[in-house]
């Protein structure tokens, strides 16, 4: 008897896309996987139940889902859907698999349910930067995303044009935008906006960015701090400690000074965004000026964000979007399924699911299974809340 994939509505305020495309149906049929998608999930994406249909997806209630899927793909799995998400741990069955993004170094206490309840979850967080997971990397899909929509807010926000325009009117010089941090969200934010015609300069943590930054027709900014062991072996920038950010803080101060727009893109990990522009950075900004911070979610990267908010401070637009993929639920969708639709066959041995735990994308990307959190970084990071009394489990 073949194996059953289902796909849920989501249940996370205002999260539109879909964890499954009608397109990647026909993928996962071919590969020996029944189909089940809960009623309507994919509308808010633009796929309706005729899609799937069409497809040879079958469509069921919730409950019908959590029932007969082997495995369920969502977008927000409990932990990145912590309020109702929970209504669903009484649905789950033992030996489950759970793929999504779960917010696993963060969400402890999830973390401990979903082991509780018997099920392995793959977070899309964890799986690692190497070349064969590429098809899989869930976050840079979504970081594309997100630097292109920043890009496009800023430009909604600022009173100006991007653009150099010669007109009967005169000439209009183009907006100057300041991309910091230059990870795949950062990348995508300066080829944007070098689109929209702005004169675009970037700046990251890690020197070794230089060389991407002016392959898409950007200024490297270079500042002179000591930036050896800031980026760690899956590519990804590391925090520093607070005399690097505070040299690293006087430094940007004067470049802010000339930008219209700044994107804000750095993010660790499992941690607090850090803070790289301050109020008093903000205030050298020229009035009509325009911050947009994609690293909100965690903190932010200027101290004057609030998330979720837009904030004025002396003529200075700050602005906190959050969960940016999910306003361009189509294509969020299109990419996310086409990663989950790979994770999945991942774990197909002819035909029948298996976790292979020798497997390094399954094994790093795996939290619970069989009754235990199996996740070595989650396990001690478990281990230092509970000592604190953090969490209770």
């Amino acid at each position: 008897m073949p194996g059953t994939l289902g796909a849920l509505c989501e249940t996370y305020p205002q999260e539109r896309r879909v964890a499954l495309v009608p397109r990647q149906c026909e993928a996962l049929k071919k590969a020996g996987l029944e189909v089940v998608i809960e009623q309507s999930a994919g509308v808010p994406a633009g796929f309706p139940d005729e899609m799937y249909i069409a497809r040879g997806a079958r469509i069921g209630s919730r409950e019908d889902v959590f029932r007969e899927a082997d495995i369920i793909a969502q977008v927000r799995c409990l932990g990145a859907n912590p309020d109702a998400g929970r209504a669903d741990l009484p649905l789950l069955r033992p030996g489950q698999t759970l793929i999504g993004f779960g917010e696993p170094l963060t969400a402890l206490q999830e973390a401990s349910q979903l082991a509780s309840a018997g099920v392995s979850m793959l977070a899309l967080e964890l799986i690692p930067r190497i070349t064969r997971a590429q098809s899989m990397d869930a976050l840079s899909a979504m970081a594309t995303i997100a630097g292109y929509r920043a890009v496009l807010i800023g430009a909604m926000q600022l009173p100006k044009m991007f653009p150099l325009l010669m007109t009967a009117a005169g000439t209009i010089t183009p907006a100057k935008v300041f991309v910091l941090g230059v990870g795949v969200a950062g990348l995508q934010a300066i080829s944007t906006a070098r689109r929209l015609g702005a004169v675009v300069c970037a700046y990251d943590v890690r020197p070794a960015v230089k060389e991407q930054v002016e392959s898409v027709g950007a200024k490297f900014v270079m500042l002179d701090v000591d930036a050896k062991s800031s980026e760690d072996k899956g590519g990804y920038a590391k925090a520093m400690d607070e005399d690097f950010y505070r040299r690293q803080r006087e430094l940007l101060t004067d470049v802010l000074r000339e930008q219209d727009v700044v994107i804000t893109t750095a993010a660790v990990p499992g941690r607090k965004s850090p803070i790289l522009i301050t109020a008093e950075m903000v205030e050298a900004m020229p009035a009509g000026s325009v911050i947009v911070d994609i690293a909100a979610e965690r903190g932010g990267n200027c101290e004057l964000t609030r998330p979720g908010e837009t904030v004025d401070h002396n003529g200075v637009s700050i602005l906190g979007p959050l969960n940016i993929p999910s306003t361009v639920a189509y294509h969020a969708s299109q990419m996310l399924s086409t990663n989950i639709t790979a994770v999945v066959k991942l774990l197909l041995r002819d035909g029948n699911i298996s976790l292979n735990l020798e497997d390094e994308i399954i094994r790093e990307s795996l939290v619970t299974h069989a009754g235990k959190i199996v996740h070595p970084k989650v396990v001690e990071l478990l281990g230092a809340s509970q000592l604190t009394g953090e969490v209770k489990t």
